[in-house]
């Protein structure tokens, strides 16, 4: 009786591993009641285990080791591993989230989440991702954080001069909210979301979009939408026989430490922030000489892209000449609508949970913040 027992228990373990292994990829649909364990194995839409690690096994999974050829479109991440570097612990199978790409798109770029991908359920009242960080490349060289250059940059290629670094490339980072951000966050909350890209995902949606703290299934989508923004080898500027050189030494492993460095000094692995105070004397200023016409860029591509027509912020920016006066006449003077002040720490009103960030001198120097007073100063007249 006992031997009959064993067997049927051994059959129903069977069979109850065997429907947890065996997922139709095809028909295979995300929702918020689907079961975190559902999506946490290899056969499944993302590597995601309901405590947030990483199975090596799932990384490496779905890299073909055979054949293996570069161009300029083959993603960076799939060329170190290809080399033996780890995979990130927010890795995620590419085989069938499509489904879940949209759900993130939808999330990032609109700031709405449906099973759809379309309308929604606002995330936050506020923000929306795209309030301060763009998805394409804003850097015309990957490795290098200058914000003259970005200026530049965003107004040959149409982008905003945001606070945020952009999202392009968000999945190839190794930590999130760097240097001085320490000093902004609650310590328990930051220390997680600086080597967990699922855990930045989640403080942004709550501490910087002052919203709801995403479901695990909205979450995978934007990581899924990000990975679409993910870095390919024709952003690193690499020469033809810088590819080939990488591409001979996938299958030496003497050399594949040392491509691995030479991948990663062509980009950078985290987005520096420095915060700065405002001049000790606000009338002197930083002392430098300020240059109006890249002080009325900034004021195009950064100040209007929040503050024209009221987007995100009730106070409103145009191009008026009773607006250039009043920026002009509070550039100097100790007061919330200083940009003096404003740029270097922000801006929040009791009770409300709108805010303006303050901009790091990497995202805005300040011999820009003089341009801006000089384009003020020039509109006055």
């Amino acid at each position: 009786m006992k031997n009959i027992t064993f067997a049927i228990l051994l059959i129903i373990s069977v069979i109850i591993l065997a429907a947890n292994t065996f997922i139709d990829k095809n028909n295979f649909k995300i929702n918020e009641n689907t079961e975190s364990s559902a999506v946490c194995r290899p056969q499944s839409i993302f590597c995601y285990a309901k405590n947030k690690t990483q199975s090596t096994d799932c990384a490496t999974a779905f890299i073909d080791k055979n054949n293996f050829k570069i161009n300029e479109n083959t993603p960076v991440a799939e060329v170190l591993q290809q080399l033996g570097e780890a995979a990130p612990s927010h890795i995620q199978n590419k085989e069938i989230s499509k489904d879940l790409v949209v759900i993130g798109e939808n999330i990032v770029l609109n700031g709405l989440s449906s099973k759809t991908g379309e309308g929604g359920r606002r995330q936050s009242k506020h923000f929306v991702c795209t309030s301060c960080h763009n998805v394409q490349r804003e850097d015309p060289v990957l490795s290098v954080s200058n914000p003259q250059a970005r200026l530049e940059y965003a107004q040959e290629n149409g982008l905003p001069f945001l606070q945020g670094t952009t999202l392009h490339g968000v999945v190839n980072r190794e930590s999130w909210y760097n240097g001085d951000y320490n000093k902004k966050y609650d310590p328990e909350k930051i220390k997680p979301a600086q080597t967990n890209l699922r855990e930045a995902i989640q403080l942004c949606a709550i501490e910087c979009a002052q919203g709801r703290e995403l479901k695990d299934w909205e979450l995978e989508g934007v990581l899924a939408y990000l990975w679409t923004l993910e870095l390919k080898m024709d952003d690193l500027n690499l020469s033809d026989a810088d590819l080939q050189r990488i591409e001979n030494g996938i299958d030496d492993g003497a050399q594949q430490a040392e491509l691995v460095q030479f991948i990663k000094s062509k980009y950078s692995q985290a987005s520096p922030a420095t915060f700065t105070d405002q001049p000790d004397n606000l009338k002197q200023g930083y002392g430098q000489k300020g240059d109006a016409d890249n002080g009325k860029l900034i004021y195009d591509l950064s100040c209007k892209h929040c503050h024209e027509n009221g987007r995100y912020s009730m106070f409103v920016l145009d191009d008026s000449k009773m607006t250039m006066r009043f920026m002009k006449r509070n550039f100097t003077k100790y007061t919330r609508y200083s940009t003096y002040h404003v740029a270097s720490y922000g801006y929040t009103t009791n009770g409300k949970r709108q805010y303006m960030p303050n901009y790091t001198l990497e995202r805005m120097s300040n011999q820009q913040i003089e341009d801006l007073r000089a384009y003020f100063e020039r509109e006055s007249r």
